[in-house]
């Protein structure tokens, strides 16, 4: 069984797994963080080497404010409680994205946690967070206009782009049944071989992520090559 190294996950279905069950939208989101906890320790188990998950889109913010609220509030959670949620793992966390709009005191739990996780070196957990692929590729481009290279490979492009570790997503998991990537990580997945499955976030457990694996080890990755 081969272990894809770089796997991105589009945790959608939140808000619906809750309205389901008779909740709100935001207890939907308590429990994704619950089975994100499973899924990334189980990833960091088996051999995986960067985990990117869509967390909070550019989007995002058109929701409605109290569950945006509620949103930071688990995040802001999350963070502060991120050491023990480790549980010794030697796990790198990332934020990938614009966090100038968020809150001074989230910006300094980012920051921090970014700060105290920065020499672990086994395994990167890549956040996106007021994220946007588009507006990742804009934010490179200005990037590289600012430096002042002349001119650039397709390798310089991606130094410049968000995140650690994820130049080129294996494997893209989007729960929930939808068949889109969202503006997420266009660049990235250019090669990606992609699995959907109806499962809502919350709901998604280390067996089916390890169901994704299995799928994905059936794929003849070519990348434009002629199969062997």
């Amino acid at each position: 069984m081969i272990i894809p190294e770089n796997v991105a996950i589009i945790m959608d279905g939140n808000g619906r797994w809750a309205l389901k069950r008779g909740f709100i939208r935001s207890a939907g989101h308590a429990r994704g963080v619950d089975a994100l906890r499973k899924v990334l320790h189980e990833c960091y188990d088996i051999g995986v080497k960067t985990l990117t998950v869509y967390a909070f889109s550019t989007e995002n913010w058109q929701r409605p404010q109290e569950e945006v609220d509620a949103l930071m509030s688990l995040l802001l959670k999350y963070l502060k409680n991120y050491v023990e949620e480790l549980g010794g793992r030697d796990i790198r966390l990332v934020a990938m994205g614009d966090k100038s709009a968020f809150s001074d005191e989230l910006q300094k739990e980012l920051n921090f946690v970014e700060a105290q996780t920065k020499e672990n070196k086994i395994f990167t957990f890549n956040i996106c967070l007021n994220y946007g692929g588009r507006a990742e590729i804009a934010h490179a481009a200005n990037s590289i206009i600012k430096s002042g290279l002349p001119e650039v490979s397709e390798e310089i492009f991606a130094d410049f782009l968000y995140g650690i570790g994820n130049r080129d997503i294996d494997l893209v998991i989007r729960t929930s049944g939808e068949l889109r990537l969202s503006n997420f990580l266009l660049w990235q997945s250019a090669y990606a071989e992609f699995y959907f499955t109806k499962k809502l976030f919350p709901a998604f457990t280390p067996k089916d992520l390890h169901k994704a694996i299995k799928a994905y080890n059936k794929r003849d990755r070519r990348k434009g090559k002629v199969s062997s």
